[in-house]
């Protein structure tokens, strides 16, 4: 018996039951029948029979234009694809002693992501003895957190990882394009 992948549908003879619900080509009940009388009623107005309950007992089957579901389908995904949104995860890198105006222009960059619709990563990286001074790093997080309150929300708050922190920042749902 060989096996079928989970998107692969059954249709005319490669339906594996004896015995299927069959649903005519208008959406009336035909009832259950046979896999040769439902291959045959099918065969009788040019259509085929495709399982659409597969997991039903008995798996139920329905007369219709193979090719046109399949269509169908396709063009579904496809719509389902366009509507989806990506959302990527832009970084930021710190430092503890960062100065007033380098802070100003990855804020001004951390803005423009968020306003994006990408979620911003904002990181500090400590170097040599500066990592015992933990909260210095924090202060600086908290500020850049503070400044995009109005287009962000903190997603994750600041966290220790090795010898970077990091906090995550979510842009708000009314502020996406």
């Amino acid at each position: 018996m060989s096996t079928i992948a989970k998107n692969q549908t059954q249709v005319n003879e490669r339906i594996r039951a004896k015995e299927i619900r069959l649903i005519g080509q208008n959406g009336d009940q035909i009832g259950v029948k046979s896999k040769k009388e439902a291959l045959d009623m099918a065969d009788r107005v040019g259509l085929d029979v495709v399982v659409v309950a597969p997991n039903a007992k008995p798996p139920v089957a329905r007369i219709m234009d193979y090719g046109k579901y399949k269509f169908e389908q396709q063009k579904k995904e496809k719509e389902m694809k366009k509507k989806q949104k990506t959302i990527n995860v832009k970084e930021l890198r710190l430092s503890p002693t960062i100065e007033e105006h380098d802070f100003q222009t990855k804020l001004k960059n951390g803005r423009k992501f968020l306003s994006k619709g990408d979620k911003c990563k904002v990181s500090i990286r400590f170097r040599g003895r500066a990592i015992t001074h933990k909260e210095i790093g924090q202060r600086v997080l908290e500020k850049f957190a503070e400044e995009t309150k109005d287009i962000a929300t903190i997603e994750q708050k600041p966290k220790m990882d090795g010898r970077q922190m990091f906090i995550m920042l979510a842009p708000n749902a009314d502020n996406e394009k």
